[in-house]
């Protein structure tokens, strides 16, 4: 699934493509997806620009100059692929054959497909079909029954050590599940809970509540680290993955754990290996994330 910096990277370069352009229809290809009337596309979508594109935790928001708004959640399959008449295709999100350059779209993965003024197309496309794409007034957005219930933004005035302790210190569930709940904090997935947890030092399983004070306020600017980090070098990349900046994203280049076991740790070269926590496979360095004597997972 992509994760908050997979997500503004793809947002970030949808903005230098797609503002102020007119959506002249917009073809559903699976109901499913689509959590709003199909009247509604002739009424509110067909005929307007796109005025701005933003981000709210791991969900893509499109205003559209009719005073309504797309919202956009890729889920764990989902792609968003722009082709536009005399350019490269730009593409974001999970990766598959269908990201290729020679790749035929629309194909069978494709479940909504935005018709632009000047030709191009933008596919919205999902293997599994978890993703989806809601329409709501625009005032209504943050009153949204999901995003109502996200947790503050990393880089928030509202996401203080004080609000994160007083998230953590009562849970006894796993640290990385508390890390994974979006009520939480917005926007962090597998990749980012292993890699935060072990610049923080912290074994993955470990019960929240037996952290202390100074450990959850280093997890704490861990997260914050890691997700900027993340936004900076434009997320991460698999086999064909390449965000909507034409660029592949680096992030993986210098993870500390994710995806790398059996490698030595950068930090003291012990060995990186994987298990399962809260039910995801997970990455830690055994000599940099102990389990303490003093508590089992």
């Amino acid at each position: 699934m992509p994760e908050l910096p997979e997500v503004e990277t793809i947002v970030r370069g949808l903005r230098r493509r797609v503002i102020d352009r007119e959506i002249v229809s917009l073809k559903v290809l699976e109901k499913r997806s689509i959590q709003f009337e199909k009247a509604l596309i002739t009424e509110v979508i067909a005929g307007y620009k796109i005025s701005s594109i933003w981000r709210r935790a791991k969900v893509m928001i499109w205003d559209l100059s009719s005073q309504y708004s797309l919202l956009f959640h890729l889920k764990m399959t989902g792609q968003i692929i722009i082709d536009q008449p005399s350019e490269d295709r730009f593409s974001g999100g999970h990766p598959t054959a269908s990201m290729g350059l020679k790749s035929k779209l629309p194909d069978n993965t494709t479940r909504a497909v935005f018709q632009l003024e000047d030709g191009a197309k933008i596919y919205f496309n999902d293997q599994r079909k978890f993703g989806w794409i809601k329409l709501l007034p625009t005032k209504a957005v943050h009153s949204d029954e999901f995003l109502s219930t996200v947790g503050p933004e990393h880089d928030s005035d509202s996401f203080t050590r004080q609000y994160f302790w007083d998230k953590i210190k009562n849970r006894i569930t796993p640290v990385k599940a508390v890390l994974l709940d979006q009520k939480i904090v917005a926007g962090i997935g597998n990749i980012y809970a292993d890699e935060a947890l072990h610049m923080a030092m912290i074994h993955p399983a470990r019960k929240a509540s037996s952290l202390p004070r100074k450990q959850v306020n280093s997890l704490f600017e861990s997260i914050i680290r890691v997700l900027k980090d993340g936004v900076d070098r434009g997320g991460t990349s698999f086999t064909t993955y390449v965000n909507a900046d034409g660029a592949r994203g680096d992030y993986l280049l210098i993870a500390r754990v994710f995806r790398r076991e059996g490698q030595d740790c950068r930090v003291c070269g012990g060995t990186i290996v994987k298990t399962r926590v809260a039910g995801r496979g997970t990455h830690y360095c055994p000599v940099c994330q102990p389990v303490p004597r003093s508590w089992r997972p």
